[in-house]
């Protein structure tokens, strides 16, 4: 659906204040379902009960605003191959920006919380090392839990930011902005390497997602590459 029809269905309720409720219901469930962690099932399907959980939250919400996961992006690409060169330049620039990042981070005026990432992977997702069978027993959902974070965190959570700050200047600025943060936290609790990666991340698939006509299958497409090669880096 075109922005234009997005933003008359919004005009048409004009109701800030339920954009707000909407955000405060999403967020608070968000996180504290994330409180629930049950051990026998591992990590992964932790993981997917959590996003599923938030995802039933946001459809609620979106049903009660009228708008549905079409209208947010999730439509049928109207040229494969565009498509496809947009989630390339994504991956592209994500990598040089990670990349960069590396380069400065021992540079910042700030200092960064010790990063247990390469730890924690194996507790995680088990240890990959070598294990192939492994590697493609999870990797499909993997996949799924990287459709459902462009789902969530540029479908749903940065309209929904935009629509609450769309009497400002700068309400997509301020949507793309917030919403990369919130992911890079939602990743480490804390400020560290991997939450301002994973936040770099967000920022970039945000800035994609306004600038090539908020269509998420170039998103989710990159979104699964490079998901996809972090695996492949902990099986090698």
């Amino acid at each position: 659906m075109s922005n234009q029809k997005i933003e008359n269905i919004v005009s048409k309720q004009n109701n800030y204040k339920g954009f707000l409720i909407d955000l405060i219901i999403y967020i608070s469930i968000m996180f504290l379902v994330r409180e629930i962690y049950l051990p026998k099932v591992g990590f992964i399907a932790n993981g997917l009960f959590w996003s599923f959980t938030t995802l039933v939250v946001a459809s609620w919400r979106m049903k009660v605003r009228g708008v549905s996961w079409k209208d947010l992006g999730l439509r049928k690409p109207e040229n494969l191959g565009k498509t496809l060169g947009v989630s390339a330049i994504i991956f592209v620039t994500v990598i040089i920006s990670i990349v960069s990042f590396e380069i400065i981070k021992d540079h910042l005026p700030f200092s960064l919380a010790s990063d247990t990432s390469s730890e924690s992977a194996v507790s995680k997702f088990g240890d990959l090392k070598g294990n192939w069978t492994h590697f493609f027993l999870i990797i499909p959902f993997i996949w799924i839990e990287s459709m459902l974070e462009e789902l969530l965190d540029r479908g749903f959570f940065m309209n929904w930011l935009e629509r609450l700050f769309s009497k400002t200047s700068f309400a997509t600025v301020i949507a793309v902005v917030l919403q990369a943060m919130i992911f890079g936290f939602r990743h480490s609790y804390d400020l560290s390497e991997r939450s301002i990666t994973v936040g770099i991340i967000g920022l970039i698939m945000g800035i994609a997602y306004m600038k090539f006509g908020r269509n998420l299958w170039p998103l989710i497409i990159a979104h699964c590459v490079l998901n996809t090669m972090s695996m492949i880096e902990r099986v090698m």
